[in-house]
């Protein structure tokens, strides 16, 4: 491929522009979604709330399919410019991640992207290209992007889930661990970032960085879904506890830290921020009662909008307003009220959280001084949410060294 064809959404500049483009309506019928199918060989989407539930009436999320690491192993991927995109969408956070990540590091220029949506009305056949002329994939051709799946594996009978990576010259999905692919994108894409491009995974760090992702994953980013998707009291409560209790230890943790680690932005602020947002502007309404909003922890709170006034984080941060509710007389909170909230201005930081850190006016760390591309990179490590075991992938084990109220790094990153 000869050159990046980035697509531009429309979606992160407006507010205004963001909340039209979801109340509208996108003409892609269950009918031409069927049609497309069978023109493709696609087959319909399984549903998490039958293939994913445990004995108890726990959802037990499937592992990812698609891990070979990027790397310099033999047999390994290998980062290449203008070779692969990530298909992602603005509703998931898991698939947020990425194209942040991206952004920050420069490399918009070097790696595609691609925002998916529903296929149809009822969304039988998953992610497809509801925005794009022809409700086709731009880069590729593809109507959904279980094609590329497909293409991979054949036999392949999971979900097609964002974010994930595909190679666009082979049309071919290569991964879609959401656990490591934003660390494959920060190591083994160093060679194509500038020079000055900042450190959000310092391989002095790395240890500590993925063990708090991995005890993340199931207290706080797949705690919603845990909620959301399962299928008994017990596992609800049992998810519903974890979830608050582990929010209670990270408002602790920033009352004395700016971020995660300290001074500065790693990726495991990326990954808790973007659940943060879908957590209080739309995934609580789902579950049911809630102990607190964010709005309720005053650290979290002050933490969240200070990631939120930086452009590349508040581009990727979307409000959605879909209008739901039919009656005419109890509509909807969504319907009636969404669109008009001021997010912008309940959003503001007031910059107070720069007091936390001896280099307020920095959040990115700096690669230190005449480290090579070579020297950043290193083996990524694997993660037990990947295995094909459910026992493995119970939430119970999501378990921590240093309780997740203390940041492990004494030096907050400074040195």
């Amino acid at each position: 491929m000869s050159e990046n064809k980035s697509v531009d959404y429309g979606s992160a500049c407006s507010l205004e522009l963001r909340r039209k483009k979801v109340n509208g309506t996108v003409d892609y019928t269950d009918a031409e979604a069927e049609e497309h199918a069978k023109e493709v060989g696609a087959r319909p989407r399984p549903k998490e709330t039958i293939s994913e539930i445990d004995e108890r009436g726990a959802f037990i999320r499937q592992p990812n399919a698609f891990i070979k690491p990027f790397g310099s192993k033999e047999g390994d991927f290998k980062a290449e410019a203008n070779r692969f995109g990530i298909y992602w969408a603005h509703g998931c956070h898991w698939s947020n991640r990425p194209v942040i990540v991206r952004d920050i590091l420069g490399l918009d220029g070097v790696i595609s992207e691609v925002h998916t949506t529903h296929s149809g009305e009822t969304n039988v056949y998953g992610h497809g290209f509801a925005d794009y002329p022809g409700h086709k994939d731009p880069l590729a051709g593809a109507y959904f992007l279980s094609e590329f799946y497909k293409n991979a594996d054949p036999d392949y009978q999971g979900r097609a889930t964002t974010p994930t990576f595909v190679d666009l010259k082979e049309k071919k999905a290569v991964n879609n661990d959401y656990h490591r692919l934003t660390n494959y994108i920060e190591v083994q894409f160093r060679p194509f970032q500038p020079v000055d491009a900042p450190d959000l995974y310092p391989k002095k760090y790395r240890k500590e960085i993925d063990e708090f992702n991995d005890w993340l994953f199931p207290h706080i980013n797949n705690g919603h879904y845990r909620m959301a998707f399962c299928q008994s009291w017990e596992a609800y409560n049992e998810a519903y506890e974890d979830f608050f209790d582990s929010l209670d230890k990270l408002d602790k943790r920033l009352a004395d830290n700016r971020f995660i680690f300290g001074d500065y932005i790693t990726d495991s602020d990326i990954r808790l921020y973007v659940t943060l947002v879908r957590w209080e502007t739309s995934y609580y309404r789902n579950v049911g009662p809630i102990k607190k909003r964010i709005t309720e922890y005053p650290n979290i709170w002050g933490y969240v909008k200070d990631l939120f006034a930086l452009p590349v984080f508040r581009k990727y941060t979307f409000f959605e307003f879909p209008k739901d509710g039919n009656a005419d007389l109890f509509r909807s909170y969504a319907y009636r009220i969404a669109s008009q909230v001021p997010y912008d201005e309940l959003w503001k930081t007031d910059g107070s959280r720069k007091s936390l850190s001896q280099d307020p006016e920095n959040v990115y760390l700096k690669h230190p001084k005449g480290e090579s591309p070579e020297d950043y990179q290193s083996e990524i490590s694997t993660t037990i949410w990947n295995s094909p075991k459910w026992e493995d992938r119970n939430p119970l084990n999501g378990t921590l060294s240093t309780d997740a109220s203390i940041n492990p790094i004494t030096s907050k990153l400074r040195d």
